[in-house]
This record gives structure tokens, C-alpha cells and sequence, in this order.
């Protein structure tokens, strides 16, 4: 249900190919979104829902409860602008190595996330493989001094 790390660089790079999402449509997005936190909420509860995401190339953002996992942390989804692509993380995003979240974010949590977001068409990544160098072909600038894929796709610009 996770894209495994060549399908997601496959894909990154796939999307990698304009400024702004292709065929990005505000009204269909949002209503898919929705139904994203409806599902979630079904499986898990009520989240905590960004909908007024401005100024980033992500559109909203689903925080499940620490209370309503099998893992020791609260989940963060972060739903990109650019072809379906949600990053999925353990705590906050950054808050955890590749190691830690193996060990901590529990299988049925991923199943869970991953069934409500395959039933929508969304692809779910892991973030660790974001927080590489960007070395893209879309225009970019930095605020921090290096820019990376999480930048492209998910952070404030």
C-alpha cells in the first residue's frame, strides 16, 4: 500500500515536470480530501484537519491522535497538490529517522492509513526518502540554504 523507494522516486520524478500540478483541479481536490478524512475518521477517530493550507504546494493535512493508534505517536498525513502523493509520518514530519519509524509505527496502523488512501487513488510515501537534496528540474529557491523533495512537494515556498 506504501510505494516501496524505486516506485516513489519513479513517480517524483514523473511529477517533477512543471512549476504547478498539471490539470490541478481546487474543487475536485478538495472534495477528495474530504472523503480522505472521512475514511480516516472512520477507521481511527476524530483528527485534527488542516484545511486552509496557504502558500505551500500541499493541500491539507490529517493528524490522528496518539490515543487512537497502535503506535506510540500521532500520525501525520500530508496530502501534496501533485499527483495524489500523501507523505506519511510517525509523530511529526522530521521528528523520526528511518530506523525509528520502522520500529515504532505499527503495521496496523500503515494498513489502516494505506487502505484508506489506495481506495482514493492516493500514493503513500514514506518522508525519509523527501528529505534528500532535490536535484529536479523544476525552478526552485531555498530558505534554509538547501532544498529538498520534501520542499518541492509538501513545504512552504
Amino acid at each position: 500500500m506504501f510505494l516501496d523507494e524505486q516506485r516513489t522516486w519513479a513517480l517524483l520524478r514523473e511529477l517533477d515536470t512543471a512549476e504547478h500540478p498539471r490539470d490541478y483541479n481546487s474543487t475536485a481536490n478538495r472534495g477528495r480530501f474530504e472523503q480522505l478524512v472521512t475514511r480516516v475518521e472512520a477507521s481511527f477517530g476524530h483528527c485534527s484537519v488542516e484545511r486552509e493550507a496557504q502558500w505551500v504546494p500541499h493541500h491539507g493535512t490529517i493528524v490522528i491522535p496518539a490515543e487512537a493508534t497502535a503506535s506510540t505517536e500521532h500520525l501525520t498525513l500530508t496530502v501534496s497538490n501533485f499527483g495524489s502523493l500523501v507523505a506519511v509520518t510517525l509523530g511529526n514530519p522530521g521528528s523520526h529517522d528511518q530506523e525509528e519509524e520502522d520500529v515504532l509505527f505499527e503495521q496496523a496502523d500503515r494498513d489502516r492509513i494505506g487502505a484508506a488512501l489506495a481506495a482514493l487513488g492516493y500514493h503513500a510515501i514514506s518522508e525519509h526518502l523527501l528529505w534528500q537534496t532535490y536535484d529536479g528540474a523544476a525552478p526552485h529557491h531555498s530558505r534554509h540554504g538547501r532544498f529538498s523533495w520534501w520542499d518541492r512537494f509538501f513545504d512552504y515556498l
